[in-house]
């Protein structure tokens, strides 16, 4: 049986950083990078991070990559049920039953799948496990940055590579050639904030590709709104792949906190060397059971999928119809061109009651939308006339 709790000799610097990083890695997510610390300069402190993605009572929340309901129906009678056997910490082996589910579902070990509160911290924790200033990360250019900012607390090089022209996939040689004694290699598919896929060919030539020694960190929080493969193939043949998973996007469950690792025993460990396996036995039960209750109604995701995609469409015409091109995305959020600055666009969408999502310093003129319900997409465009007529 794998130790999880087995930890390294540290001395006394790198102890402090690891403890930044793994201390503050519940906030580095959308909320703390929905302010403007979160682009650049200074990390948000914790009250900046609380305070990122809250707006005011009645305001449309295009801004978070959330979904736009809550869990289906069967996800919340389990978690209602959970609740009043809250007084247990484990009343009905509920974080063992989650386990069970993902085991079977994508034919792996039940040691291969650990349960976080979230994908946030197991992303933070590759990063600290993985890289060092010796041995750094590498990144596409936009992509979701929490784990750019762990590799700034440890002091880990990162090479942040544009993402390719032609399609908007990672571009994986130049990532390889960007950095060929990495330590890590984050490849988030379909892509944060694109919504671009990178085909499956790329990430396996990468895998093999990468040195011996090194990880492919591959993030499928989105993986749900598109249909495409996962990379679980790599993880059943015993590859350093470690495979990342939230319940907080197509699910519904954002406030819930519940995400996945998957990867092979001795990587898990490696994500839990310097704590132990405390923080993933200390989940709420209800969420536990929730997550459980959703991946048995699979039928009701793909239906999400399917009008994600439709809203998404009818949204990127509209928008390509009038001047402001979007990339395309197999998710649920359009990267759009404003072609001007995009902070006075977002703040005039806030005044007239819709958040939408942040910038990235490579493209300061596009915003990052989230795809609502149908009906409040289409106030939005309704909106694009009036803030930029």
């Amino acid at each position: 049986m794998t130790d999880f709790s087995a930890a390294l000799p540290l001395d006394r610097r790198r102890m402090f950083q690891i403890a930044a990083a793994l201390g503050t890695s519940a906030a580095l997510g959308e909320r703390a990078l929905a302010a403007p610390a979160g682009q650049a300069g200074p990390q948000p402190s914790a009250a900046s991070a609380a305070n990122g993605l809250k707006v005011a009572p009645g305001t449309i929340r295009l801004n978070g990559n959330e979904y736009w309901e809550g869990p289906v129906d069967d996800g919340t009678d389990a978690a209602r049920a959970a609740v009043a056997r809250s007084n247990y910490y484990d009343p009905a082996g509920e974080r063992d039953a989650l386990i069970e589910t993902v085991a079977t579902m994508e034919q792996v070990g039940a040691d291969h799948v650990v349960p976080w509160a979230g994908s946030g911290s197991p992303l933070a924790r590759a990063v600290v496990g993985f890289c060092s200033p010796e041995r750094g990360l590498v990144t596409a250019d936009p992509t979701f940055e929490v784990a750019w900012m762990v590799a700034g607390y440890i002091g880990a090089p990162v090479a942040k590579v544009p993402l390719r022209a032609s399609d908007q996939a990672h571009d994986v040689r130049a990532m390889l050639a960007a950095n060929p004694r990495a330590g890590l290699y984050h490849i988030c598919n379909p892509n944060n904030p694109t919504g671009s896929l990178t085909p499956m060919a790329d990430i396996v030539w990468l895998a093999n590709a990468m040195p011996k020694d090194a990880v492919l960190l591959l993030d499928e929080a989105y993986l749900h709104f598109s249909g495409a493969a996962s990379g679980m193939d790599l993880v059943r043949q015993g590859q350093n792949v470690v495979i990342l998973r939230t319940f907080s996007k197509i699910f519904g469950m954002a406030g819930m906190r519940m995400g996945l690792s998957i990867a092979r025993p001795d990587l898990q460990a490696k994500l839990m060397q310097y704590d132990g396996v405390i923080q993933t036995l200390q989940l709420p039960v209800p969420a536990l059971a929730c997550a459980s209750a959703s991946l048995r109604r699979m039928d009701q995701i793909t239906a999400r999928r399917e009008q994600n995609t439709q809203t998404r469409e009818k949204t990127a015409a509209f928008l390509t119809q009038r001047g402001f091109p979007v990339l395309p995305s197999a998710a649920n959020m359009l990267m759009v061109d404003w072609r001007r600055p995009a902070a006075p666009i977002k703040a005039a969408f806030e005044a007239k009651g819709i958040a939408i999502g942040r910038s990235w310093p490579i493209w300061p003129t596009r915003s990052r939308i989230t795809i609502g319900s149908p009906q409040e997409m289409e106030r939005f465009c309704n909106t694009v006339e009036r803030v930029l007529a």
